[in-house]
């Protein structure tokens, strides 16, 4: 029933999506149909699907990770600012007629961009080791501090000083851009690096000795203390990894769809990605099946607003939905319902 709830909760949100299409005067049937299968209705969109699919799992890997080994990171969105700040940085010091080659500087921003989101993270890491800070509300607050420091940079040092004064970055030139899998289509080779990611950290985490200790350190603290396991090194390690995946992400953003900074680099994935995650049941493999059902969901939401005139707010309500179903099932798995008198 672990591996089944995520189904489960998948047909509760909808059919509870059927009720709140009804509930806005539109036709139940017509409005799944555009939020589901619009999405899906040839190659080009399905490419689109898998585009936004690639943040979101990145960002769940190591949340995955993290929430393994009980450390509670809630914010990997300001993680992946960060990346996507440092690596957007990063493309404008060699798009000034450097001539530097274009795979070197791709390569340089991801890097950058790992660095970026890693350090970010290394914050919570450090208040909680140090000072016994909650992480939770570390990582959340250090969000909104990476936003405000996105807003600074666009309005400040990385301002595109032909730009209309547009809160914006220069727009990078072609060759500094990820290249494209397929003609005609905006998926980019990110999304190659996202599967060779997502295997390499299933072996991380069931196949090596420090996923093990992750592991235990999560589920069993006085086992893992007793074995000798480093808490500490549990924290810095899982916060990192999170971070660093978090803020690749970022990089692939602004170098890939985006092509430059702008003060929106995400719409989100970095909170999405904890659905993702749990979807996944903190499995590495899982992710990429709860990445495409919240990618689902923000396209669906996109053509909601376009053909049925509903509001933005509709991919929220039904990744809202999708959580607490989820939390509904995994809790009846363990409990159940008895009538008393």
């Amino acid at each position: 029933m672990a591996y089944c709830s995520p189904l489960l909760a998948v047909v509760l949100t909808i059919l509870c999506g059927a009720l709140l299409f009804i509930a806005l005067g539109k036709n139940p049937v017509t409005g799944l149909q555009v939020f589901l299968l619009e999405p899906l209705r040839n190659l080009s969109a399905i490419s689109e699907l898998l585009l936004k699919t690639t943040p979101l799992v990145l960002c769940a890997l190591g949340l995955s990770v993290c929430y393994r080994a009980n450390v509670w990171n809630i914010g990997a969105e300001g993680q992946l600012i960060a990346g996507g700040l440092a690596a957007g940085a990063t493309v404008l010091f060699f798009d000034q007629g450097s001539g530097a080659s274009p795979w070197l500087v791709l390569l340089t921003a991801s890097l950058a961009g790992v660095a970026g989101g890693a350090c970010w993270a290394s914050i919570t890491a450090l208040l909680r080791d140090r000072f016994h800070a909650n992480e939770i509300l570390v990582s959340l607050m250090l969000t909104y501090i990476a936003q405000l420091f996105l807003m600074y940079a666009v309005n400040g040092p990385l301002k595109d000083p032909n730009g209309m004064n547009f809160p914006q970055s220069k727009v990078f030139s072609s060759e500094y851009l990820l290249p494209h899998l397929f003609s005609g289509s905006r998926l980019h080779i990110g999304f190659i690096v996202m599967l060779a990611a997502t295997a390499a950290m299933a072996v991380f985490v069931y196949r090596s000795f420090a996923g093990y200790r992750l592991t235990v350190g999560g589920l069993a603290p006085l086992a893992a203390r007793y074995a000798g396991f480093s808490s500490r090194n549990a924290l810095w390690t899982s916060l990192l990894i999170s971070g660093g995946f978090a803020g690749l992400a970022g990089a692939f953003e602004v170098t890939g769809p985006i092509g430059q900074v702008l003060p929106s680099i995400s719409p989100g994935y970095g909170f999405a990605a904890i659905i993702v995650a749990f979807i996944g049941r903190l499995n590495p493999i899982g992710t990429i099946f709860g990445g495409l059902v919240l990618s689902l969901f923000y396209l669906g939401g996109e053509m909601a607003q376009s053909r049925l005139g509903l509001p933005s707010a509709i991919t929220g309500l039904f990744q809202g939905m999708l959580l607490f179903m989820l939390l509904a099932c995994d809790t009846l798995i363990h409990y159940r319902l008895r009538w008393k008198k």
